[in-house]
């Protein structure tokens, strides 16, 4: 095997990153080596690769140079001596919650929100690269049947599942108002689709999101640059003048808080997915929250491994179709391409994936057709 590859690292604390020559890296005594196969562009790698707040906060210039990426499917070429269930030649994913079994969460059960859980790609080097390491712990078998360009979007769709479904999965025949149009919302309202819900409302800016979003199946699309329409009273019509039994927060905009406050019934229940750029963000804790009875979840990665296993389900048995979602195919090296599509306004793009070989990336776009 050779020492060195190729991938996409961030060198400086600005916009952009680079495409560099860099070491192989060598899996820890319980840890596996991945070829990877397919990569895809994440909302947190727009942020690390504009170099925003956020990132400025998480990262830190001082942890530069870091390889970006943690949406992935790869296959093992190397595990190391203490693995015991991940072998050489396993098709697998990465739940790039990367947790600590010392933690009292991870003993509680709650191992995607450890005090000392790290993050592939955002706490160390993550897979835009032609290899990457993972711990054996954290990785997810694939079925065959799932080609790379879709297994590596079970990450962002498993954070879907969990927003849909929270803790106790009692969703069939309810309604659901889904805020944002971005990828995790357009998995949300296919699983939302395929799930049972009766009415599906997504709530975005984009036209072109929100084709998609029909395509998966939600019943109304609302785009809140159309002025003629008043959401509230549209929602509250279709749903016998209650409102919905589920908002799914998908963006973290203040404006859609607020909303989904009001869009939400009584005893209903609130996901809380979307990160604002600026907090705190004002919320009418008495008469939003407490004497109307909401259950607020917040939503953090995916409910491991269970969110794992339901979307591998649901993607095997031909269910749910997430073709329409994956709009853009690139070769790694092009990834700038990729960000470009993934941040442009108006947004013509649902997810970008990556492909480190060429062929990979001719095999994928003739099982999609997209040129």
């Amino acid at each position: 095997m050779p020492q060195k590859m190729k991938a996409v690292v961030k060198t400086k604390p600005q916009l952009g990153a680079e495409w560099q020559e860099v070491d192989i890296p060598e899996p820890k005594p319980d840890g596996v080596k991945v070829k990877v196969l397919a990569t895809s562009i994440c909302g947190t790698d727009v942020h690390i690769y504009e170099w925003n707040k956020w990132s400025q906060d998480r990262i830190g210039a001082k942890k530069l140079p870091q390889i970006l990426g943690h949406e992935v499917a790869g296959e093992v070429v190397e595990v190391g001596p203490h693995c015991k269930r991940i072998k050489v030649g396993d098709y697998i994913s990465a739940e790039t919650h990367i947790y600590d079994p010392g933690d009292l969460q991870a003993m509680l059960g709650q191992l995607h929100i450890g005090e000392r859980m790290k993050i592939v790609g955002v706490d160390h080097n993550g897979c835009f690269a032609e290899y990457f390491t993972l711990p054996e712990s954290v990785c997810w078998v694939n079925d065959r049947s799932i080609p790379p360009e879709l297994a590596t979007v079970q990450e962002p769709m498993g954070n879907a599942c969990y927003t849909l479904l929270g803790e106790d999965a009692d969703v069939a025949g309810k309604s659901v108002a889904i805020y944002g149009d971005g990828p995790t919302a357009l998995f949300a309202a296919g699983l939302a689709r395929v799930c049972g819900l009766s009415q599906i409302f997504i709530i975005g800016m984009s036209d072109f999101a929100l084709n998609i979003a029909k395509k998966m199946g939600a019943d109304h699309t609302l785009n809140i640059s159309d002025k003629s329409v008043n959401r509230l009273e549209f929602i509250r019509d279709h749903t016998g003048g209650y409102g919905t039994d589920l908002v799914l927060d998908m963006v973290g905009a203040p404006s859609a808080i607020e909303e989904g406050m009001k869009v939400i019934r009584k005893g209903g229940r609130y996901s809380a997915f979307g990160v604002p750029s600026t907090t705190p963000v004002p919320v009418d804790y008495t008469n939003g929250i407490v004497f109307r009875g909401i259950t607020i979840n917040g939503i953090s990665g995916r409910k491991m491994f269970d969110t794992w296993y339901r979307v591998r389900n649901l993607l095997t048995s031909g269910r749910i179709d997430i073709k329409p979602i994956v709009t853009h195919l690139f070769e790694l090296k092009d990834f700038a391409k990729g960000f470009e599509a993934a941040m442009g306004n108006p947004r013509q793009c649902g997810k970008a994936v990556l492909f480190p070989d060429p062929k990979e990336l001719e095999a994928a776009r003739k099982r999609m057709g997209i040129k």
